[in-house]
């Protein structure tokens, strides 16, 4: 049954990616990101992986997404803004032919590795404490000052966007 459920997240996964790349309008290609990004936490979910399946939904699936949706939003791209794309698909077409013999390079090394035993023994395994206790006690200050930073960007993102809104408006009045 894992099995079934990971061939089906790793369907969902490829084609939101292919769904990223081939859909023109930037709405549809944002929503084939957040499809492969569910699709990844879902694996993570399969691997017993706790913490990083909540940090790919929370941090990824949600805010990441949510801020990619609000920019595209905010743009508000029409179609005739979009660059014309005429050889498009011959170009990936073209980069799926370049990338075949990496990927069957991969599958053979994958293949000639020896057998593993991958089932989870620590039953402590994706638990989200010991790396609470690590990045509240040895990685502090870095914790802080990337919030900082952070922080920074998104009132520097602000202040550019009132800019841009007032010159804008103020080009509207002078018209």
């Amino acid at each position: 049954m894992t099995d079934l459920i990971f061939v089906a997240l790793s369907f969902l996964a490829i084609s939101g990616a292919i769904a990223m790349i081939v859909y023109a309008n930037p709405m549809y290609s944002a929503l084939g990101v957040l499809i492969s990004m569910l699709s990844v936490a879902g694996m993570f979910a399969l691997l017993n992986a706790t913490f990083l399946f909540l940090v790919q939904i929370i941090v990824y699936a949600g805010a990441i997404m949510t801020l990619i949706l609000f920019i595209l939003m905010f743009l508000n791209i029409k179609e005739e803004d979009l660059p014309k794309e005429p050889k498009k698909y011959k170009l990936i077409a073209l980069g799926a032919v370049i990338m075949l013999p990496l990927n069957i390079l991969i599958l053979k090394a994958v293949a000639k590795l020896p057998p593993k035993d991958f089932s989870i023994t620590d039953s402590g395994f994706g638990d989200i404490k010991p790396i609470g206790m690590q990045l509240y006690t040895n990685w502090l200050l870095a914790f802080e000052l990337i919030s900082i930073l952070l922080l920074v960007a998104l009132i520097g993102s602000v202040v550019l966007a009132k800019k841009r809104k007032s010159k804008i408006n103020n080009a509207g009045d002078n018209s």
